[in-house]
C-alpha cells in the first residue's frame, strides 16, 4: 500500500540542483525513491517532488520543505547523522558531481506556498507512469527587490500565465536568513523569485507559450517590465516528475 506522506506547512523551501556524473541519474533516482524520501519525512522534513530535467541528462532537481529554519537544522542534522544516510551515502554520493546549487526560498506570501500535498505517495516499487510537466522559472533580482517582485508577479505576470492555461502552483523568493546547517552549502547573496507551473503535458506546456507569444500585453508590457526588474535573463527548468514525486 502507499505510505502517507507528511501534511506539513513548508514555510522553508529548498530547491537542490544537483550535477551528476553521465549515465547516474536513474541510479540516484531508483535509491533515492526507494531510500531518502520516508527516512527523511520521519525526521520532520516534507519531499515535495522529484524530478528529471528534460534538457540535461546529467541533472536531479528535487524540492524538500521545512515549517522554519530552527527545525531545519533539527531535521538535517538527525538525518544527516542518521544510519540510512550512513548505509547509502556512498553510493548516492557517487552518482554526484556536484550537489550544491541549493536555493534557500519562503513563500512570495502567505498563500503563494505549495498548496496541501497528496495524502498518499505511490509505493516505492511503482514503475515510472506518464505524468505532468513542472516548469520552474527562475529571476535574479537586485538586492532587497524580492517583496516588490512578488507584488508585480501577482497583479502582472501570474494573470497573463493562468489565462494561457498554465496551473501556478507556487511562488517564492530567496529566505535571507543564514544557513542553519551549514555542512549543507545554500547559494547566499542571491535575490531570486521562483514560479512553478504544471502542465498536464509538454504539448500542452507549448502550447503555452505560442498563447503568450500572441498577447500583445505579454509581449510588449509584462515581458518588458519583467526585463528591467531583473539582472540576467530568467532561467526556465521543464521538469518531469519522477514515479514518487508528489508534483506535478
Amino acid at each position: 500500500m502507499p505510505r502517507a506522506a507528511r501534511d506539513t506547512t513548508n514555510s522553508i523551501i529548498e530547491l537542490r540542483r544537483y550535477r551528476l556524473r553521465p549515465e547516474s541519474r536513474e541510479t540516484l533516482i531508483e535509491l533515492f525513491d526507494r531510500e531518502f524520501i520516508e527516512s527523511q519525512e520521519a525526521q520532520g522534513m516534507s519531499v515535495i517532488g522529484q524530478f528529471r530535467d528534460l534538457d540535461d541528462p546529467n541533472s536531479f532537481v528535487w524540492l524538500r520543505g521545512f515549517s522554519d529554519m530552527p527545525s531545519r537544522a533539527a531535521a538535517l542534522n538527525s538525518f544527516y547523522t542518521g544510519p540510512v544516510w550512513a548505509a547509502h551515502r556512498d553510493q548516492a554520493n557517487g552518482t554526484m558531481i556536484n550537489s550544491d546549487n541549493v536555493l534557500l526560498l519562503r513563500p512570495a506570501s502567505p498563500d503563494a506556498g505549495f498548496g496541501p500535498l497528496p495524502v498518499t505517495r505511490p509505493a516505492s516499487d511503482t514503475g515510472d507512469v506518464q505524468r505532468g510537466l513542472m516548469v520552474a522559472t527562475t529571476c535574479y533580482l537586485a538586492p532587497r527587490t524580492g517583496d516588490e517582485f512578488a507584488g508585480f508577479f501577482e497583479t502582472v505576470i501570474k494573470p497573463h500565465l493562468e489565462r494561457a492555461s498554465a496551473v501556478v502552483l507556487a511562488a517564492l523568493v530567496t529566505e535571507q536568513s543564514p544557513n542553519t546547517f551549514p555542512r549543507l552549502p545554500v547559494r547566499e547573496g542571491e535575490t531570486v523569485f521562483v514560479w512553478f507551473c504544471a502542465f498536464p503535458s509538454l504539448a500542452a506546456y507549448e502550447s503555452h507559450l505560442a498563447e503568450l507569444a500572441q498577447s500583445e500585453t505579454w509581449t510588449t508590457e509584462a515581458v518588458s517590465e519583467m526585463g528591467r526588474r531583473t539582472w540576467r535573463p530568467n532561467e526556465v527548468l521543464r521538469l518531469t516528475p519522477t514515479a514518487r514525486s508528489l508534483l506535478p
